[in-house]
């Protein structure tokens, strides 16, 4: 038996409290491929063996099967049980169409976040509870555990205008929140009534947890999460996304390993990383950024993943190598996340002033005492919404 059971768990194990929500009742699934029970059985099929009639599926980026790539559009699908995208190609395809909502008594919300303000699943959920409250269709949250555990916060909350979908509301990039938790602020922040938002918590779960104190099964949530692992080191390693050097993508250790074509990794060894080692690699991306091309880099071993600080090593590396290169091979410059009027690089920091430092040749000092004071600040306005103690 785990440790943990998460809100599927509870459905699964015929618990009361949890299955009067969704017995009988004509359900809507968000989900995708890690919404499964400690069994590794399908949501879908969880919920329709203790009675749920499953009547459609929505996916959020990745697809429900979570096979497409990062901000590839999937399109929908009509068979037996609808299959409807919420990733397509632009940011009207982010929301359900309200027909497809038609008919529904309940939408059950049941994705594993991995504790990251840039990974977009939560905003997918956030605009499913808007649109659902809209027409008066009650949500269900199956609640999972952070990855990154429930006690630290690291980063700012984003500054005025910039918010995007790496980022719909303002909350530090690693916010600390459990999915609930983090719908539960966005129900408070839009009014949205108090009985439209139903959650089923985890049973057994403290925020002090790691991944491995669940005995939970890691599930890819994404292609390109393949472990836990990648979970510890994504609030920086996504940072990566935002220059023009390759993230990982196109190897088997994704945001860990990174670099690029004829880099000088000597900085960047000199680095102490408190809680990791760096090891040098080269390495030769099968897609993405510099696919088929041979790089140079690190990949980042983490030792201690309560004391590192994923968020303000991946700064120091990026400084580090960065400032020796060109500005015009700096940053990526393409449209992210439907956004075109301002860098990557902002967008995920939440504004320009890692950019402008970097730029400028000037110490990342100033820079991570605000996000230091604007994390602090979140972590203590935070605890409202908590389920779940330390």
């Amino acid at each position: 038996m785990t440790a943990v059971q998460t809100g599927l768990d509870r459905i699964a194990s015929d618990d009361s409290d949890a299955v009067r929500l969704i017995r009988g009742r004509k359900v809507g699934l968000l989900g995708h491929a890690a919404s499964v029970d400690c069994k590794l059985r399908a949501a879908s099929v969880v919920l329709a063996d203790v009675g749920a009639k499953v009547s459609a599926l929505f996916g959020p980026e990745h697809g429900f099967a979570g096979a497409a790539q990062d901000m590839v559009g999937v399109g929908s699908s009509i068979s037996q049980i609808p299959m409807y995208s919420l990733y397509g190609g632009g940011p009207e395809d982010l929301s359900p169409r309200p027909e497809w909502l038609d008919g529904l008594d309940v939408v059950v919300i049941d994705l594993q976040d991995v504790g990251s303000r840039y990974y977009t699943y939560v905003w997918t959920a956030a605009l499913m509870l808007k649109a659902a409250a809209s027409v008066g269709i009650e949500v269900v949250v199956l609640d999972r555990p952070n990855p990154l555990g429930g006690v630290r916060v690291e980063g700012a909350p984003q500054r005025d205008g910039y918010l995007s979908f790496v980022g719909l509301y303002p909350v530090p990039v690693r916010h600390g929140l459990t999915i609930a938790e983090l719908l539960s602020r966005v129900a408070n922040r839009e009014n949205i009534p108090r009985d439209a938002l139903r959650v089923i918590p985890m049973r057994g779960w403290q925020r002090s947890m790691t991944w491995s104190q669940t005995g939970l099964p890691w599930v890819m949530p994404s292609p390109n999460m393949p472990t836990w692992d990648t979970a510890l080191v994504y609030p920086g390693g996504c940072l990566v996304e935002g220059t023009k050097l390759s993230e990982g993508r196109g190897t088997t250790r994704p945001f860990e390993i990174w670099g690029g074509p004829d880099l000088d990794v000597a900085n960047l060894l000199a680095l102490d990383l408190h809680g990791a080692t760096l090891r040098p690699v080269e390495f030769t991306p099968t897609f993405h950024k510099h696919a088929g091309q041979s790089c140079k880099g690190v990949q980042v071993h983490v030792n201690d993943p309560w004391v590192f600080r994923p968020y303000e090593a991946y700064q120091r590396m990026l400084a580090a190598v960065l400032q020796s290169v060109p500005t015009k091979a700096r940053w990526r410059t393409e449209t992210y996340e439907f956004v075109s009027d301002r860098p990557a690089i902002d967008l995920l920091t939440g504004g320009p002033e890692f950019r402008t430092a970097i730029d400028q040749g000037a110490s990342l000092d100033d820079g991570l005492a605000l996000e230091a004071r604007g994390a602090a600040q979140f972590d203590d306005d935070r605890r409202a919404s908590w389920l779940y103690e330390k």
